[in-house]
């Protein structure tokens, strides 16, 4: 019966996103300040080669990217980011994607393109291309997406959802927060849906 509920979760978590971006005639814009998620999410905390996370309305449950290296501290160039969920909700476990969210909704594609770079696309959202980048500044991987002509080093996504039903989800806007690469600044960029 746990696993049974456990896929419904699944299956309705895969739509959200699903039906977050699938109408990408959704535009970006500069931040609002209104619509706030009533949840308070944590900040993933002590993952060495996270890249950035991903949290969404109805919980606190938080996906998280990781950069996937070799016993050598490598990437590995056929699969180079993890992607795992940490269940806040359920006193902070690590666990593996279903099937279903691998394929449908939170699974990354990552198409190598030169000079250990890779371009990374949600499966459930080809549109909006993220690269994942070894930084010239600091040396590492970090993950970068553009909105609204702004080039952001990649470090939250949020999903914010407000009602509709199990295949119809309400999704109110997707949240892009990171780092301007032009200024240094950080940024908060909204995709309104």
């Amino acid at each position: 019966m746990k696993s049974l509920k456990s896929n419904a979760h699944l299956l309705i978590l895969s739509w959200f996103f699903i039906a977050l971006f699938s109408n990408f005639s959704a535009y970006a814009q500069a931040v609002e300040t209104g619509n706030p998620s009533p949840l308070k999410f944590p900040t993933p905390k002590g993952i060495v080669n996270q890249l950035f996370y991903l949290q969404r309305d109805p919980n606190t449950n938080t996906i998280i990217c990781e950069l996937n290296v070799d016993k050598d501290g490598e990437v590995i160039a056929n699969n180079p980011i993890k992607v795992y969920w940490l269940r806040y909700g359920e006193k902070g476990e690590k666990e593996d994607l279903s099937y279903i969210q691998r394929k449908f909704a939170y699974g990354i594609q990552a198409k190598a393109i030169g000079n250990d770079q890779y371009e990374l696309r949600f499966v459930s959202h080809k549109k909006l291309p993220m690269y994942l980048v070894k930084s010239t500044e600091d040396k590492k991987y970090h993950v970068y997406v553009t909105v609204n002509n702004k080039k952001i080093q990649l470090e939250r996504i949020f999903l914010r959802i407000e009602g509709g039903s199990f295949w119809l989800p309400n999704v109110k806007y997707v949240e892009l927060k990171g780092i301007n690469t032009a200024n240094k600044t950080p940024t908060i960029e909204r995709i309104k849906v």
